[in-house]
């Protein structure tokens, strides 16, 4: 006599796992790809902006050269924030380090201030 063991059902079972779980994985680079692409397409604008555009968003064409030089998986966007995110942190304190000249006891008022405060 001879025990019939269900070979086929395990197998095929353990085998439908491992399909399941290879293609998790290929599902999971192909969104980190399409990721890098999209996020590689939206610093791509930023290229064509002008330096005064750059400027006012806080970044100049380093820092968006040095984006793109950064490895493709790499998010260049989020060099981007950072940069702006710095030089917004800290004009305030470049500003406050600059004293108005005093010559002669004669304080001559602030140059950079928006006009509707001009005296």
């Amino acid at each position: 006599m001879s025990a019939k063991f269900p070979v086929l059902p395990i197998a095929g079972g353990a085998l439908a796992r491992a399909v399941a779980s290879l293609l998790a994985v290929a599902a999971y680079w192909l969104k980190i790809v399409a990721r890098a692409r999209r996020h590689r397409s939206e610093a791509r604008q930023l290229v064509k902006l002008d330096r005064h555009m750059l400027a006012d968003i806080g970044l100049t064409r380093a820092d968006v050269r040095d984006a793109f030089s950064e490895p493709f998986w790499e998010d260049p966007t989020a060099l981007l924030r950072e940069r702006a995110i710095e030089r917004r942190l800290y004009r305030p304190v470049l500003s406050a380090q600059r004293q108005p000249r005093i010559a002669d006891g004669f304080h001559q008022p602030r140059t950079d201030r928006p006009a509707r405060h001009a005296v």
